[in-house]
């Protein structure tokens, strides 16, 4: 099969690799489809992260969706023609590269972790597959990418009780800040300021933000304090870095709460508590993409979630093209870029 692999920093190759071996609680999967995520892979791909990799040889891509085509003789949860979420190839048997997920590929495995929990398993080896989910039969595969990036920011945005009562404030404007604001929106949000770049308006008012704000605008702290002078019951800063953290912490209100998701500059920032009016909560709760899934499934159903505000679907670029959709991504002229995986889809 090919495969997207890192190899060195800056680029992917794509190259003939082994067909993934399938054990007994294995479904084989022919992927579909994958998108780009700016937050990891793309990070990845350029080192910028604390635990990126010394240029070893690996596939990366988590945002990944397959097909089944054949399962293991212990599989029971799968079914031949089942969509996955996040299947990923494994790393090789003879350690010539690992997987970091390993979406950009031709084929992978999902795991049939309800079987192996029932069977006794410990679950160290099936507890990180359960983001392995079953998609409906009915969805549109182009689409379903982005159940990964729904299905985080939504698990996130719920551990921190947001609540239809709550003003909120999201800064960034890439593909994981508009997926919180069409969140808060669908979760009856009273009202959702947003901080991004000015060519994301549009896009942002869309999926339901109540104000939006340029983040190079002068006076930014007082344009805040204007909109919500009380101060922000929740305020998520989906982009991580030093700047967006000190708008942050002026913006959220007296006992209010802080997350940050975005990993821009993760390891080299700060948090000055003096920045902040009173105190606050600083929320460290992470998120579960599995706990969600059927929750997104049901606002997809409902066409509350869009994928074609995120992604272009009718144009996707071929897995041998890869590097040249990360290239429309960093020069901002798509919010998030699909990648056809197989050549038969």
């Amino acid at each position: 099969m090919k495969a997207a692999i890192l190899e060195q920093l800056g680029s992917l190759t794509v190259r003939e690799v082994a067909d993934p071996q399938v054990g007994p609680y294995d479904a084989l999967c022919e992927l579909l489809y994958g998108a780009t995520c700016s937050g990891t892979d793309l990070h990845l791909i350029e080192g910028r992260l604390p635990w990126a990799i010394d240029c070893a040889p690996t596939i990366v891509g988590h945002e990944s969706v397959g097909r089944v085509i054949d399962v293991g003789e212990k599989v029971r949860n799968y079914q031949t023609g089942d969509l996955v979420t996040r299947v990923g190839a494994p790393p090789a048997t003879d350690g010539s590269y690992s997987s970091t997920w390993g979406g950009y590929a031709e084929l992978g495995v999902a795991c049939d972790h309800w079987a192996m929990k029932e069977d006794g398993i410990p679950a160290e080896q099936w507890g990180q597959s359960c983001v392995n989910q079953i998609i409906p039969a009915e969805f549109d595969p182009r689409a379903c990418p982005m159940m990964t990036t729904w299905r985080e920011t939504l698990s996130y945005l719920t551990r921190m009780g947001v609540r239809p009562d709550n003003d909120v404030l999201i800064i960034g404007s890439g593909g994981v800040a508009l997926s919180f604001i069409a969140h808060a929106a669908n979760l009856g949000v009273r009202r959702i300021d947003v901080v991004g770049n000015r060519a994301r308006r549009e896009v942002a008012l869309q999926v339901g933000a109540t104000n939006y704000c340029d983040y190079k605008d002068d006076g930014l702290a007082s344009i805040l304090a204007e909109m919500c002078p009380e101060g922000f019951d929740v305020v998520i800063d989906a982009v991580g870095s030093q700047q967006s953290i000190d708008v942050s912490l002026p913006a959220v209100s007296a006992g209010g709460m802080v997350g940050t998701y975005g990993v821009n500059e993760l390891g080299k920032t700060t948090v000055d508590t003096a920045k902040a009016r009173a105190e606050f909560v600083q929320f460290d709760g992470g998120y579960d993409e599995a706990e969600t899934h059927e929750r997104v499934v049901e606002f997809m159903r409902a066409g509350k979630l869009d994928a074609t505000l995120w992604l272009d679907l009718d144009k996707p670029y071929p897995l041998e093209e890869i590097n040249a959709a990360f290239d429309a991504v960093r020069r901002r002229e798509c919010i998030k870029a699909l990648i056809r995986l197989s050549a038969a889809e």
